[in-house]
């Protein structure tokens, strides 16, 4: 076995304000840590500072305008975190180019201000498309620098720091691939549930009932993003100008409600509730990533409100999107800055056809539920990530349709036939997405240099 799986779902399902977990909520948390860092130099270091620079590489450089980065480090620098953030407040941060923060270093300040935060175009060399550089200096003299990686769904990685001990990060029933996994359900003959719940007793120190109620407030954020989605109306942010759609297909599925259309109206209208506000900037749930957080919430609000499920199957469903969104995240990637639309919007759907196909069977049958997961990455393999303007808008908002939509069939194609019929496993999926995002060009990969970004002149 490779290194076992250790992601909590409550790294997965991250709370934050949008539009881009990678580019926002990533940085922020980025900028907090060197916040705490630069607090621990000597106080004649601190003493001497008088400017903090900021460097933006790949990705964040190219579409970090577009998706909040410059605020979203500043906010970090100010002590803010991506769960307790006003959204409100953090669309005001360099509204006025003229306005400076004050970034404490030590018991001194150090101002910051649009000028010290670069959006570098030069090549970088480093082992993540989405770098940052953040520089404490006096003068000409580096004090402090620490190099950080957003790797998708607002993860970082720091330059030098240890790769995490598996050890120090033990849990019962360790997996690294779905065969991994499979076996492990055999071996102690249980649920894909139980088998979870333990791992994440194990990784958290919470109870039963602790994660369960953390589970429940997570669908309660994923829902209330969409009720407000369904409520705003008028202009999302940025030079597109676009419209928001979901209260307008809100009403018109109500106006349909029994027709034969009425079904994935209302499906599309709750995916983009929730996928406009997180172009607005508003809270949302990562799932796995903030540009794909229109999915699952979409999923699961249809499934409460239109199939009343209870709120143990939902958590039922919940443990198996998470569990997808492991595996594509640990032998691949769920960001766009490496794996293109692929790895977001194919992670979450194919997390969403896990989900639905959870809740369905009682039983949970995991093969089941593999061949729903294996449908839906299969069907988004090659997709590219290409956000005109660098906004969080077109095409992504709709693909968070689409893909809800995409989920439902892999759910019901996994579900009408069994799933022996299969020919290519969860595990041979996710090494060809991999491989897919490997081979991409990288023009196609969240920096709006091709595709459909090309086309923001006709906007």
């Amino acid at each position: 076995m490779t290194t076992p799986i250790t992601t909590s779902v409550f790294d997965l399902f991250k709370v934050g304000p949008g539009p881009s977990s990678s580019h926002t909520i990533g940085p922020m948390k980025a900028a907090f840590d060197f916040r705490q860092r630069v607090g621990q130099l000597t106080e004649p270091e601190q003493q001497r500072a008088d400017s903090l620079h900021v460097y933006l590489y790949g990705s964040l450089s190219a579409t970090g305008k577009g998706h909040g980065t410059d605020r979203a480090v500043v906010a970090g620098l100010l002590g803010w975190q991506p769960e307790t953030t006003d959204p409100v407040a953090l669309t005001n941060l360099l509204k006025d180019p003229a306005e400076r923060y004050p970034v404490p270093v030590g018991n001194q300040t150090v101002l910051l201000g649009p000028e010290h935060i670069h959006f570098e175009r030069k090549r970088y060399e480093s082992p993540y498309a989405n770098t940052m550089v953040l520089r404490l200096m006096a003068g000409n003299e580096t004090l402090a620098e620490e190099e950080y990686y957003s790797v998708g769904g607002g993860f970082i990685l720091r330059k030098g720091e240890p790769e995490p001990d598996p050890s120090a990060q033990s849990v019962p029933y360790p997996y690294s691939t779905m065969a991994e996994l499979k076996v492990q359900l055999i071996q102690h003959h249980l649920t894909l549930d139980a088998l979870l719940m333990a791992n994440e007793m194990a990784l958290t120190g919470s109870t039963r009932a602790e994660i369960n109620a953390r589970l429940d407030d997570l669908l309660a954020f994923m829902h209330r993003a969409v009720r407000r989605g369904l409520r705003n109306k008028g202009v999302l942010p940025g030079t597109i100008k676009l419209s928001r759609k979901a209260p307008l297909l809100y009403g018109q599925a109500k106006s349909l409600a029994n027709s034969s259309d009425s079904f994935l109206l209302f499906l599309n209208a709750y995916c983009l509730a929730a996928s406009e506000e997180n172009a607005a900037g508003g809270i949302v749930v990562t799932a796995p990533t903030s540009g794909a957080s229109g999915v699952i919430p979409g999923l699961t609000y249809l499934a409460k409100r239109h199939f009343h499920y209870s709120p143990a199957t939902l958590r039922s469903g919940l443990w198996a999107a998470a569990v997808i969104g492991f595996l594509v995240k640990h032998n691949a990637s769920i960001s766009g800055a490496e794996m293109g639309c692929m790895g977001e919007i194919g992670t979450a759907s194919a997390m969403g056809a896990a989900f639905l196909t959870r809740c369905a069977q009682p039983a949970g049958a995991i093969e089941t539920i593999e061949a729903a997961a294996e449908i839906g990455i299969e069907h988004h393999l090659g997709m590219t990530c290409d956000p005109i303007g660098g906004y969080v808008q077109i095409p992504c908002i709709e693909r968070n349709a689409m893909g809800a939509a995409k989920a439902y069939n892999a759910y019901l194609l996994a579900t009408a036939g069994r799933a022996s019929f299969q020919k290519i496993s969860l595990d041979a999926v996710i090494k060809v997405m991999k491989a897919t995002g490997r081979d991409m060009s990288k023009r196609y990969k969240e920096t709006s240099q091709a595709g459909l970004a090309l086309s923001a002149t006709e906007c």
